[in-house]
């Protein structure tokens, strides 16, 4: 009788440890099936040469602006969202997930239309677009997170899913003590007209400010607004079905 109770606690035992392994192994699976584009906005010169706002558009905008620059520091936009989107990186691949860039350089010429089919080609589950803010408004700080518009004509379709992510990231900014202003719909940006696959807008912060555009500048804080990143793509996936 005591073999029998010694036997069934053995298999007990070896079914939780291979149930805890093939637990691992499926979550590793979904990471690495998960794909997430990330899009360092602008670049180092901007093209003002039109590009249809919209499949089939006659209304055109800039190919990519020039972005903006900190009142204090002077450093372009384009470098902060740079740095940020490679941190970004470095913190999704050793979370397991699969990453796609729009640019790993400054020097590019790649149009928002262009990086929208960036993440349409890859079949990303996920794109976060990460930009820099500025207003005449010196005393304006916190980050801003907008989404392809609801009954938007060609973002309807990615609507649920943006605005789902983006309530996890406004979530893991405010667990980590950043101000979010809010989270916004936009009907007339490129490069949301032009995606297939749900995308974010993460405004980091106000470079028009002088304190915020130091810590922009900071690594330490880079790293703390691109970990919330990822702690939001955690809590994004865990809600997705099997």
């Amino acid at each position: 009788m005591k073999t029998l109770k010694k036997i069934m606690v053995y298999t007990l035992l070896l079914g939780t440890i291979i149930g805890q392994g093939m637990g691992k192994q499926a979550n590793l699976w979904a990471k690495q099936n998960f794909v997430v584009c990330i899009d360092p906005g602008h670049q180092a010169k901007g093209d003002p040469k039109g590009e249809p706002i919209a499949p089939g558009s006659s209304s055109k905008k800039a190919r990519v602006a020039s972005g903006t620059a900190g009142v204090g520091t002077k450093k372009p936009e384009y470098a902060v969202n740079m740095e940020a989107g490679l941190i970004l990186k470095e913190l999704l691949t050793q979370k397991g997930y699969q990453v796609v860039m729009t640019r790993e350089t400054n020097e590019v010429n790649v149009s928002n239309a262009e990086r929208a089919e960036i993440a349409n080609n890859a079949k990303a589950d996920m794109t976060i677009r990460l930009h820099c803010d500025s207003i005449g408004n010196s005393g304006k700080t916190g980050s801003v997170l907008i989404v392809p518009a609801k009954t938007g004509k060609y973002t309807a379709g990615i609507y649920p899913a943006s605005y789902k992510y983006a309530e996890c990231l406004k979530k893991a900014l405010q667990d980590a003590g950043v101000k979010v202003n809010g989270i916004f719909e936009r009907s007339d940006m490129t490069g949301f007209n032009w995606s297939r696959v749900p995308v974010v807008i993460f405004e980091m912060g106000f470079m028009s400010n002088w304190n915020e555009d130091r810590m922009l500048c900071d690594q330490a804080y880079q790293t703390k607004l691109m970990t919330a990143v990822v702690t939001a793509i955690e809590a994004y996936n865990a809600t997705l079905p099997d």
